[in-house]
């Protein structure tokens, strides 16, 4: 059972989103929250596998949530809850902002359903919402910061790790990488692994992510 945690300013969107979860046999909603802090509160109590996340809410933002429920997680040497946030708008600084935070990615309020439903069990067994494309999309809506020093974590990664990281940076999927560098898909996957425990990432999202921050989408 994958448990649930609900997190909207707006009773009504909450409502609606809880019938569709709940409709679900795999799914369990464990709890709602009005607000940020609300929302801390809640996933320390309920210890839920995913969380949907809106961005702006008052007292305290959909990103600093992010940011302190996963910060708690790391403290306790655990993975913490997987983060989906949810927006308005395609195009998000907000939603930007909280994948740096360690989202697994986003979700438009008006997503069809079924999509609804599908990430949440995508981002529970491990894998980004939002296919990294896409994910690319939102950052190039956005100044990336230019001209950084190359992280020094960076220069641990070997030079197949490196060129599997900037196709991965450009939205490859682990198939297409495996045709362009004449491996199997297995061997991607093992280079992928690789690649985000020595940067420290949790997934494809955050590998975009961090490719774009630090300029190094042209420099395996």
């Amino acid at each position: 059972m994958i448990r649930v945690v609900l997190v909207d300013d707006q009773a009504m969107f909450r409502r609606g989103v809880s019938m569709i979860v709940r409709s679900q046999p795999d799914l369990q909603v464990v709890g709602e929250a009005g607000n940020g802090e609300e929302a801390i509160a809640l996933v320390e109590r309920e210890r839920p596998d995913v969380v949907l996340m809106d961005v702006r809410m008052p007292v305290l933002d959909g990103v600093r949530a992010t940011e302190r429920i996963l910060e708690a997680a790391r403290r306790r040497g655990e993975p913490g809850p997987r983060v989906i946030v949810v927006t308005t708008f395609d195009l998000d600084a907000d939603a930007a902002a909280a994948i740096r935070a360690g989202a697994s990615g986003f979700v438009l309020k008006d997503a069809d359903p079924d999509f609804l439903i599908a990430a949440i069990r995508t981002v529970h067994a491990g894998t980004a919402v939002v296919a990294a494309s896409a994910t690319r999309a939102l950052l190039e809506h956005y100044e990336p910061r230019r001209s950084r020093p190359v992280p020094e974590e960076f220069e641990s990664l070997t030079q197949r790790e490196r060129d599997v990281f900037a196709l991965a940076a450009k939205g490859l999927s682990n198939s297409e990488i495996a045709r362009t560098e004449y491996v199997s898909e297995a061997t991607v996957k093992t280079h992928i692994s690789n690649v985000l425990a020595k940067l420290g990432l949790r997934d494809r999202v955050q590998l975009v992510v961090f490719a774009y921050e630090n300029d190094l989408t042209d420099r395996a």
